[in-house]
């Protein structure tokens, strides 16, 4: 897929956004220590042919995005998510966040509620994650480790069986890792678990070891009826790259019922 991609400016850092389609504003945030690129081709492709705009903001460290590396908390994030709606989108934006980038998500709701339309959180973790898997990331994005451990991780916490982890062992940059597990370390999370008060479509993965069968109804009983909730079969915490096209379609159907808030 080409992309163009354009250079927002915010404080201390500078953000190189992926730009494509015209119409109301998508804004894809990635997961622990990868892009906003390939993993989201796909589902960029299908929203531009539905008539939205997608922003895909590359976190600090990672193409052309620059600013510091530490001492990062979740505001600072939010707060470059702000700068490229402000910026890029026309009106307020539907703000999506994937696996880590659900917090990154989330914060942009509590600290610029004015920019954020509602929020779509796709596979983000329970409260209740095994250690083994917790640290995963860590050794899926370690690029001196051997592949093969590197590997194991991703299978253990990334794809479902019979998917192919191997495409992931790219695409990986290691000190905007360590930037955000340094963030989500100090982070109180609570203030920002349930997005502010704006509308959330929840995407959970069945196969998702992060996020436990017996947790899937936490956010919805907390927050009620502005929580939305879809499962997704055959996925783990990967998701975008195992069921394109399952995501894809929750997504557009979401944002067609919130159509009149969204627009």
């Amino acid at each position: 897929m080409r992309r163009r991609s354009e250079i927002v400016t915010t404080g201390a850092a500078s953000i190189e956004t992926y730009v494509d389609g015209r119409g109301p504003a998508v804004v894809i945030i990635p997961s622990y220590g990868r892009d906003g690129a390939k993993d989201f081709d796909s589902l960029t492709a299908t929203l531009v042919n539905a008539g939205y705009r997608v922003l895909r903001p590359q976190p600090r460290g990672i193409g052309r995005s620059v600013g510091p590396m530490s001492d990062v908390g979740f505001g600072d994030m939010a707060d470059d998510i702000a700068a490229v709606i402000e910026t890029l989108a026309e009106q307020p934006a539907v703000v999506l966040g994937h696996a880590f980038g659900n917090f990154v998500a989330r914060a942009t709701a509590v600290h610029h509620r004015d920019k954020v339309a509602a929020v779509i959180l796709a596979a983000a973790a329970g409260k209740t994650v095994a250690p083994e898997v917790n640290s995963a990331p860590m050794r899926a994005g370690d690029l001196s480790l051997p592949e093969a451990e590197r590997l194991a991780a991703l299978r253990l916490a990334f794809f479902a069986p019979g998917h192919d982890p191997s495409i992931w062992l790219d695409g990986w940059y290691p000190e905007t890792l360590a930037m955000q597990v340094e963030c989500a370390r100090e982070a109180d999370v609570d203030r920002y678990l349930g997005a502010g008060d704006a509308p959330v479509l929840e995407i959970i993965a069945a196969l998702d070891p992060f996020h436990r069968r017996a947790e899937w109804a936490d956010l919805r009983t907390r927050y009620g009826e502005r929580i939305t909730s879809t499962v997704i079969g055959d996925a783990s915490h990967a998701l975008f790259p195992e069921q394109p096209g399952r995501v894809a379609r929750a997504i557009e159907g979401y944002l067609r019922v919130h159509s009149g808030a969204i627009r």
